[in-house]
């Protein structure tokens, strides 16, 4: 059963009602059949179905493109519906990140029907898992049409209703350190892998992460240790350790540059790179009066979003977003209405 969104209600209630329909990671099905209907009602939009996600556009011939972006799915829950509204915080599953920002562009969706410069409202799939399923790739791959013409992008992203510049790339990769097998009885026999993994866990240690300035915003590099994987039977002495480390790197290093600073920190071991993602460039220059309209200063944004999927498409964007990202993916998230309240009324300033 569809459910009915308003899009003329207050931007609380619509968080509310976003907030109370389930749509965890692949099981967006029910909400982007609510969007999309909210939207084909809007006669100064054309509504394309991609998927689990819906791209709704105007066509005013303005010398400007604009993209607002956010994502419908959420992580699974936890005990955290349905939505409450108490203290002036919208509480719930995904109420900041980020059924809070989508609510602020849907409302604008449906209530400037003649903005200053073209808009691309893109409301996307399966971002919190892996990225070969993310809408906003689908999109662009099956449907560039839809992308290619913005001249900027905001993504809705929780930010504290600041924002939020570029972002960081991530890499993951297994460091591997030998040994031999042996009976733990006989342990002398055998080389245990574990205890020979203690020098790569003293260098992550010691390591000073970097910090790199672009267009004046620090970008505060990390390299972690996140899992530590040993031993095939509880009598056997390991012969293989893996380490595997998350590196959060600045967006002026590219892929290659990064995978070359973690190898040249363990040139002794094996370094098997699993995953890497570049991040995005702050590209203030290229957001024109944006950022002026948002009335924040920017700050780096340390983690990665899918502002470095805009950058490869060559289209600057940035973050901007009610709640605080530190409360994303937790139990007790929130939104504060004073964001929502906020983050609306600048938007729609700058797009009247």
């Amino acid at each position: 059963m569809t459910v009915s969104l308003d899009l003329t209600a207050d931007v609380v209630a619509l968080t509310r009602t976003l907030v109370d329909i389930p749509s965890e990671s692949a099981q967006e099905g029910r909400i982007a059949d609510a969007v999309e209907a909210a939207l084909r009602s809007l006669l100064h939009l054309t509504v394309d179905r991609i998927g689990n996600s819906v791209v709704a556009r105007t066509t005013l011939g303005r010398p400007q493109r604009a993209v607002l972006a956010g994502h419908l799915d959420t992580v699974p829950a936890a005990g955290n519906l349905p939505s409450r509204l108490q203290d002036d915080r919208v509480h719930g599953l995904g109420a900041c990140d980020m059924k809070g920002g989508v609510a602020v562009a849907l409302r604008l969706a449906a209530t400037v029907p003649a903005p200053t410069r073209d808009l691309t409202y893109v409301f996307y799939e399966c971002e919190e898992i892996e990225g070969d399923r993310n809408g906003l790739h689908r999109i662009a791959a099956e449907r560039p049409d839809l992308l290619e013409d913005a001249d900027l992008a905001v993504l809705m992203e929780p930010s504290d209703a600041g924002v939020e510049a570029g972002c960081q790339g991530v890499l993951a990769a297994d460091i591997v350190v030998r040994g031999e097998r042996a009976h733990t009885a006989r342990s002398w026999m055998g080389a245990n892998a574990a205890h020979l993994a203690a020098p790569v866990l003293q260098r992550l240690h010691d390591h000073t992460p970097e910090r790199v300035v672009i267009d004046g915003l620090e970008y505060r590099e990390g390299l972690s240790a996140v899992a530590v994987r040993a031993g095939v039977a509880g009598n056997v002495v390991p012969d293989e350790c893996v380490i595997t480390v998350n590196s959060r790197f600045a967006p002026s290093r590219s892929p290659e540059e990064a995978e070359a600073y973690v190898r040249k920190l363990f040139p002794e071991y094996e370094v098997h790179v699993t995953e890497i993602v570049p991040g995005a460039l702050p590209g203030l220059d290229r957001l024109g009066d944006l950022v002026t309209a948002l009335g924040a200063p920017p700050r780096p944004k340390l983690g990665w979003t899918d502002v470095a999927r805009f950058a490869a498409l060559g289209t600057p964007a940035l973050n901007y977003g009610p709640g605080d990202p530190t409360l994303a993916h937790t139990a007790g998230e929130y939104v504060p209405v004073e964001h929502l309240r906020t983050c609306e009324e600048r938007l729609r300033k700058w797009l009247l």
